[in-house]
């Protein structure tokens, strides 16, 4: 039995074989760093540390598709393929900025789907119905970063949004054939445990499409290492993670795919904890605790 929605699962049911993810830079900026916001960004963020796309030398997207392409070709034996609009804010700019950039998929007849990256109030009507042309064609995702549905976290990790624009921005989404993933993490500053299953509850009633489950981490170069070192934050251990997803699951939707439930960081910027760079004791973990408590995604939904 499968205690929770891969979503691996869901692409081989749809697509009846494997669809790898190719994350990708479009060339977006972000507003809670450009000044219209914020110049300081959310207090974990370092898109370096996040998104592979960053980290490699500057290229096209055709390349950085092709690339992508090529590589999964060869390391997983794939011919089908979805492309990740992953740094910053993806629909952050004008629309015919956005099309210019979607639609580079259409050169790549191995392109199945696009998944765009942005945040809850970086979206408006036009910029939608943009989003929605590409439904006819391909498997199309928005992934909004929610991270709480708490406004009191999201104004100390200075996300400059409340929970009332990503509750917006689903609202205006649904409908159009697009799939909405939520983004949220786990070990935020101040938070309680039962905050964070208060999100999870939340994301069952809305029955989000998707959702990425992240364990908060200290990377360089951030104004959360800074907190850390000043003895300011101090991250959750394993344990608290694994029993924290294993509850928060309970209270998703069946339906809702899980895209992602834990997190990596390339070595270099991850500064704590440990645990993070070792992913897939943190999933087996995940799996062992859902199997011998006989716990499943759901069960409390």
């Amino acid at each position: 039995m499968e205690r929770y929605y891969k979503f691996s699962k869901y692409l081989k049911e749809k697509f009846g074989g494997r669809v790898v993810k190719i994350s990708v830079d479009g060339g977006f900026k972000c507003p809670n760093l450009d000044g219209t916001l914020s110049k300081e960004g959310c207090i974990y963020c370092n898109n370096y540390a996040f998104s592979p796309a960053l980290r490699r030398k500057e290229k096209s997207l055709e390349e950085q598709i092709e690339e992508g392409i090529n590589y999964g070709r060869k390391r997983f034996k794939a011919n089908m393929f979805i492309v990740y609009f992953q740094p910053y804010t993806n629909t952050y700019g004008e629309v015919e900025f956005l099309k210019k950039r979607y639609d580079v998929i259409k050169n790549f007849p191995e392109v199945v789907g696009i998944a765009i990256g942005t945040r809850p109030d970086c979206i408006d009507e036009e910029k939608l119905k943009l989003i929605e042309s590409y439904t006819e064609n391909y498997e199309v995702w928005i992934e909004y970063g929610l991270q709480s549905i708490h406004d009191k976290t999201l104004k100390i990790i200075n996300r400059n949004h409340k929970y009332s624009d990503f509750l917006k921005a689903v609202e205006m989404t649904k409908g159009r054939g697009i799939k909405i993933c939520a983004h949220v993490i786990i070990g935020l500053p101040g938070e309680t445990k039962n905050d964070m299953i208060e999100t999870a509850k939340e994301c069952g009633r809305l029955r989000i499409d998707g959702i990425k489950i992240h364990p908060l981490h200290v990377v360089k170069d951030t104004k959360l290492e800074k907190m850390y070192r000043e003895g300011k934050y101090t991250p959750m251990d394993i344990g608290f993670y694994v029993d924290t997803v294993v509850e928060f699951l309970q209270y998703l939707s069946p339906d809702t795919v899980i895209q992602r439930i834990t997190a990596d960081c390339p070595p270099e910027y991850l500064v704590a904890p440990f645990w993070i760079s070792l992913k897939e004791r943190v999933i087996k973990m995940i799996e062992d605790r859902l199997e011998k408590d006989d716990i499943y995604q759901g069960k409390k939904f």
